[in-house]
């Protein structure tokens, strides 16, 4: 048996100014070939869980390609095109199984519905191959995805965790139903609900309920259960709220299951949207969670700015609000000019510079302001390291060139990345020379995903209300193609 494992994940911000081009793809995960194999062999990564299935059944291995770059704005058709051909390539050469990491919240320009439309041309040229699918829990689910798929399957945790689990569980659904011993049927729908990043915790209510329900649907005979949070911050007529369920032959069943989940989510719907207090009471709560710290920081989340969900990691309005607290380290701004002028001056030398503000966001009417700073040089890195929490094991990363600037007039620590990354993994703090024993709060611009290989420092996390294209508040972005009504854009929604 010949198979086919490849991955093409892109999460996209249809408002970010980020260029998502070939460059982008390169620089956060891109290999081809027997590069591809090597880079996810020893990973918590689905093609790794993938690459394992394929050697334990002893079956000839076909990798043409692995690809994810860090959220930001729509793929260029450029790079649409180039990322889906090997994987269109190798099929019409001829593979008995397909076994795919996909997203499921591509935007291309041209193409709305990226893994719909790649699913869709793979199904063109091999109608009867079978097709597992594995997708984010942001996937923003279509009909062109659930119909040219045998099985897809999403994330049950956020933080992602689980990612190697469930490709498992769907690669060898659709490895039985190849040898004929599963007959796979899918139901699907979408609710008029715009979830919010920041109430999708699957630690958290609803979303803690909600996953049980799936997993106590796959512990009464479905073969999958998938409920996904979705992705907010697309601007297409798909984004939302959504639920797949896969059983073996029998439709009424996953008819039934999928209703019970919708319904179930529907009902939990207002919990799922984040209602905001401002910086300025934030920063009391901050101050007021510091006093009772048991030896342990205070996390406050610039979730506005979250390069997770394509933000531009350069906002610099709630670092400057969070300064003053003091103790405090910023994870992290993306600036390469400001690393490069740090790069200049050496480990030990004072620096004036202006920091971050280099992006504007068109779409949003925000335009950049740099923060001046002064500080010491305190660390310089390549930016290269290894995850080792839960969430993307065994995954190296690169932040290319970093810097970390001390401010010694309220003791802050500022990691500034050439590379926009996420902070979600302790190791960033390693790399970057972070002395964690002299901080008090860390601002992480990010949403939850520091849950995973973080949590542990942290006694609490408070949101930071700032400014930029990851903004929780959805009434802030300008949809022009979403479909509507929708919850909670329109609170009056009807459904069923």
């Amino acid at each position: 048996m010949k198979i086919l494992v490849a991955t093409l994940k892109h999460e996209t911000n249809t408002f970010s100014p980020i260029v998502t081009d070939l460059k982008r793809f390169e620089e956060w995960g891109l290999h081809r070939g027997q590069a591809a194999r090597r880079a996810m062999a020893d990973t918590a990564m689905p093609q790794g869980a993938y690459q394992r299935l394929a050697t334990e059944m002893g079956a000839e291995l076909v990798t043409p390609i692995s690809a994810e770059a860090m959220p930001g704005g729509r793929v260029t058709a450029e790079a649409y095109r180039a990322l889906c051909e090997p994987i269109l390539d190798a099929v019409e050469q001829g593979v008995d199984v397909a076994l795919l990491d996909l997203h499921g919240a591509m935007v291309a320009e041209g193409v709305p519905d990226g893994e719909g439309a790649l699913l869709a041309a793979i199904r063109a040229r091999s109608p009867t191959l079978p097709i597992a699918v594995t997708c984010d829990f942001h996937a923003n689910l279509t009909e062109a995805m659930v119909d040219n798929a045998t099985a897809l399957i999403g994330y049950k945790t956020y933080p992602h965790t689980d990612m190697a689990e469930v490709a498992e569980q769907v690669g060898r659904i659709v490895l039985a139903a190849a040898r004929g011993e599963v007959d796979p049927v899918m139901a699907w729908g979408r609710l008029p609900l715009l979830s919010q990043t920041l109430k999708q915790g699957t630690d958290d209510a609803p979303m803690r309920d909600l996953m049980a329900l799936c997993r106590a649907q796959e512990a009464d005979g479905l073969e999958a259960s998938t409920l996904f949070g979705g992705f907010a911050l697309s601007d297409v007529p798909h984004a939302g709220t959504s639920g797949v369920v896969v059983a073996n032959g029998n439709s009424d069943q996953a008819q039934r299951a999928l209703s019970e989940l919708l319904e179930a989510t529907w009902a939990q719907r207002a919990d799922l949207v984040y209602g905001g207090t401002g910086i300025a009471q934030a920063l009391v709560q901050a101050r007021a969670a510091m006093a009772q710290r048991q030896d342990k920081l205070v996390a406050l989340l610039d979730h506005a700015d979250n390069c997770g969900s394509g933000g531009t990691q350069d906002v610099m309005s709630a670092v400057e609000a969070a300064l003053p607290l003091g103790g405090v380290v910023v994870a992290a701004v993306w600036d390469p000019a400001a690393v490069r002028t740090m790069q200049a001056a050496g480990v030990g030398a004072s620096v004036t510079l202006p920091l971050g503000g280099r992006s504007d966001a068109p779409a949003l009417g925000l335009q950049g302001r740099p923060l001046t700073i002064s500080g010491e040089v305190a660390h310089l890195s390549e930016g290269t390291f290894q995850i080792e929490g839960p969430m993307y094991t065994g995954v190296t990363i690169s932040t290319g060139p970093t810097a970390l600037l001390r401010v010694p007039e309220t003791n802050a620590q500022i990691i500034v990345t050439s590379r926009h990354h996420e902070p979600w993994d302790a190791g960033l703090f390693d790399m970057a020379g972070v002395d964690l024993s002299a901080a008090r709060f860390v601002v992480l611009k990010g949403r939850l995903h520091w849950r995973a290989g973080m949590g542990d420092l942290f006694s609490t996390a408070i949101p930071l209300d700032g400014t930029g294209v990851t903004t929780s508040d959805n009434a802030r972005l300008p949809y022009a193609r979403l479909s509507r009504p929708i919850f909670p854009l329109d609170m009056h929604v009807c459904w069923p």
